[in-house]
């Protein structure tokens, strides 16, 4: 597996950092100080923090120590609990994901250093979303854990509806989309009624 990056201007490849560990990675690369965040997928993946270098340099992650890019490089990696299809989330300086088998885990954005790792149950494909403090956890079966988006775990709700959720929830304003395997979903809390 490869990671690129490219000039949007131009399409020159700026850097590739190469993984042949790793094949079929599903997820988007999650971004935040100055760092990617890449899920490498199949078979036994990792988490890879990879700080940009300035330009055509490539990085073998399987490569002895010595061998490395002059700038281009992994500022930590984790291969506990990583997704292979649902995407990481940024949120501040705290990384959320939850594997494909239902394990949640905070991380410290910079280090990697893991704040809690916790079950939410039920297989996952959707990425996590954040909305108004909370993290939303789709499963496969229609739970949705929600979880405060903190370095400690607290569990706020369980919800269930619908017939399993493959696709990631999207927010828009006060409102939460959810797309079922059959059904969509606009979940917004109603305007109070003015009082008389």
């Amino acid at each position: 597996m490869a990671h690129y990056a490219y000039d949007p201007l131009s399409g020159r490849e700026l850097w590739r950092v190469e993984d042949r560990g790793a094949h079929s990675a599903s997820t988007r690369t999650a971004v935040g100080h100055g760092l990617g965040y890449v899920p490498t997928g199949w078979p036994n993946g990792q988490l890879l923090a990879i700080r940009p270098g300035p330009g055509a340099e490539v990085l073998d992650v399987q490569a002895p120590t010595a061998v490395v890019a002059p700038s281009l490089s992994i500022a930590w990696q984790v291969r506990r609990s990583v997704p292979r299809k649902p995407s990481v989330l940024v949120v501040d300086d705290l990384l959320f994901m939850v594997d494909d088998h239902g394990i949640a885990s905070c991380l410290d954005a910079r280090t990697g250093q893991e704040h809690w790792r916790e079950r939410v149950a039920g297989d996952h494909s959707a990425a996590p979303i954040v909305a108004d403090g909370r993290i939303y956890f789709c499963n496969e079966t229609g739970k949705t854990a929600v979880v405060a988006a903190d370095r400690e775990f607290r569990l706020l709700a369980e919800n269930r509806m619908g017939d399993g959720f493959m696709a990631s929830p999207a927010a828009a304003g006060r409102a939460l989309f959810l797309r079922s395997r059959t059904h969509l979903y606009c979940i917004e809390e109603s305007p109070q009624a003015a009082a008389p």
